[in-house]
């Protein structure tokens, strides 16, 4: 979380507890030179296991944030783990590099027991040197993740239907559900009648993750997505359709 607060210039930590990241966020950041790039902040802590699952599973590439100065850890394990399984090429970000005691070559060989082997080892896998604190290197991980995507040819279809992932999903005094969801494929407009897990509705309002209201949102964009008649959990898949009475249908085959 505090590589993502230096990457969007914000400050998240500081409102959570004990500086754990207990929710999944998705956000979208522009490069210097414009290009646009989507973030889940993924909680890094071993009781979110499941979480971080999620979180691989809705992404096209993992960026694994290891500490220079300490090295590997459980959550590193099960992070690779949930990369792993989820089929998902890892970027990695040697973080607290001003640190004292900062050894990248010590951490990048203990990686290599994880069967992770970075570019300088002679291995495919990309990395960068950053603080978070200091900002350094941050435009370095940045370029290294277009590149990944460029390599990967990442490509979604703005004219389909829309079709995404609930991040997470909560009801809010007065406005009802909000589901905060990362368009995959298509675009969602307002109006659109959608299904997601066991809730159904039609879109009322979309907000981007900058609390800007908008009409539509097309492939890689987070979105808060209110019109639900019911919470859908995290992880459930949006799907949008043109037969509402089918949608209806199928969140009430999937409730009971």
């Amino acid at each position: 979380t505090s590589l993502l607060d230096a990457i969007r210039q914000a400050d998240v930590v500081s409102g959570e507890a004990g500086g754990i990241t207990q929710h999944v966020g998705a956000y979208q950041v522009k490069t210097d030179d414009g290009e646009p790039i989507t973030f889940i902040d993924t909680p890094g802590h071993a009781a979110f296991s499941e979480m971080r699952q999620r979180g691989a599973d809705a992404t096209d590439i993992v960026v694994l944030v290891v500490a220079a100065d300490d090295g590997v850890k459980d959550q590193t394990s099960d992070s690779l783990a949930a990369a792993k399984q989820a089929g998902k090429p890892v970027i990695v970000a040697f973080n607290k590099i001003d640190k004292e005691g900062a050894d990248v070559a010590r951490v990048a060989s203990e990686l290599t027991t994880e069967g992770l082997l970075i570019e300088s080892l002679g291995g495919d896998v990309l990395s960068a040197d950053i603080s978070a604190k200091k900002r350094i290197g941050l435009g370095d991980l940045l370029d290294k993740i277009l590149l990944q995507a460029e390599v990967l040819d990442l490509k979604a279809n703005p004219a389909a239907p829309a079709s995404g992932t609930i991040i997470e999903a909560k009801v809010e005094k007065g406005v009802g559900t909000v589901a905060t969801t990362l368009i995959q494929r298509g675009t969602l407009r307002v109006g659109d009648p959608f299904v997601a897990g066991e809730a159904y509705g039609k879109v009322r309002t979309l907000v981007t993750d900058k609390g800007q209201r908008v009409d539509e949102a097309g492939p890689a964009t987070p979105v808060s997505v209110t019109g639900l008649d019911g919470v859908p959990a995290a992880g459930d898949q949006l799907l949008v359709g043109e037969n509402t009475a089918m949608l209806r249908q199928l969140a009430l085959s999937r409730s009971k």
